[in-house]
């Protein structure tokens, strides 16, 4: 599988790159750094939405972008979730369930793209990320929104509401179980595949 530096996926290595500046940024003492994370953190979503864009209109889909892309999402998502549990804002074993099973799923496709038998990504998955995307923006609004003396002033009691933690503990959850399911359901939807990757099905044969 040769890599190729292409645009799209130029994009996707910036998408990672910010990462560790988004994190700078959200950790810092100054209320107008934390602020400017969202911001990087937005920049980072539009990188993951023009790659995709540049590469579907120039013909620059490889088989390393289709790995690379969702990487590099998983890499932003994950850093900003964990950065969450160190800010006392998210309960930790629904975070470790979604990296976990992210981390397991990604090198699973991994392989598979090496071997040349790439995996079929399902809409559910796509809606777990779309629905992880959310949880974080809406997080990371709040907690910025409250260093912003306007929105402390006027808004500070239902902004303390929204972040309250029993809620942040349901999303949580009902991400987390989301995120379960559509790991399970990768290896079911692509059992023949993974059956061919590792041998299985000799193996299978063999026993019976």
């Amino acid at each position: 599988m040769k890599f190729t530096f292409s645009p799209p996926n130029q994009l996707t290595f910036l998408r990672i790159l910010l990462t560790p500046v988004f994190l700078a940024l959200l950790f810092s003492a100054d209320p107008a750094l934390r602020q400017l994370s969202l911001v990087v953190f937005i920049l980072a979503l539009l990188t993951d939405w023009y790659d995709g864009w540049v590469a579907r209109r120039w013909g620059y889909v490889t088989r390393w972008g289709t790995f690379l892309d969702p990487l590099a999402d998983k890499v932003v998502t994950s850093a900003a979730l964990i950065a969450f549990i160190y800010l006392d804002l998210v309960p930790p074993w629904p975070v470790w369930i979604i990296v976990v099973r992210d981390i397991a799923i990604t090198l699973l496709r991994s392989y598979s793209e090496y071997k040349g038998k790439p995996f079929d990504t399902t809409r559910l998955a796509k809606t777990k990320t779309f629905l992880q995307f959310v949880l974080i923006y809406y997080v990371l609004l709040l907690y910025v929104g409250k260093d912003i003396e306007y929105f402390r002033s006027n808004y500070g009691d239902l902004i303390a509401k929204l972040l309250d933690e029993s809620l942040l503990y349901s999303g949580m959850v009902v991400i987390a179980a989301i995120t379960l399911l559509t790991g399970v359901l990768y290896i079911i939807d692509n059992w023949k595949t993974v059956r061919e990757l590792y041998g299985l099905s000799g193996r299978i044969t063999e026993s019976q």
